[in-house]
């Protein structure tokens, strides 16, 4: 129901793109452009760890301090396709980064309030 694509291999600085196509339903029977949407991220021998989420009109958005100021979550709710702008690269963002639909339509920062997982795309960032 969610593919993630958009990771690579970059210098520190760079940027990437995420995106994230979004099909079907999930959660109480709502369709995915209907639910808040994250994005995680999971570097090797760590947890999975929260980085952004939107709400469902996408008005509304939430950062980890970590990416604050340098990533930007958004959606097109038409495609159906969630992003994850992210700038000013560093080598700690190094992860397989993963989109999520929300169990409701509000954000959350919470990975168990995430009911649809895509497979993550790989970003390795290099000093």
């Amino acid at each position: 129901q969610l593919q993630a694509s958009g990771g690579g291999s970059v210098q520190a600085g760079a940027s990437l793109r995420l995106s994230c196509a979004a099909s079907g339903r999930a959660g109480y029977g709502r369709t995915l452009s209907n639910n808040g949407m994250g994005w995680f991220r999971q570097a090797p021998g760590k947890e999975r760890e929260f980085v952004a989420s939107i709400n469902w009109r996408g008005g509304l958005t939430q950062y980890s301090d970590f990416v604050k100021g340098r990533f930007t979550i958004s959606r097109d709710n038409a495609k159906n396709t969630l992003y994850l702008q992210m700038n000013d690269l560093k080598p700690e963002d190094t992860a397989v980064y993963y989109c999520a639909a929300g169990r409701t339509a509000t954000m959350s920062t919470l990975v168990d309030n995430y009911v649809a997982w895509g497979r993550g795309t790989l970003v390795t960032v290099s000093s």
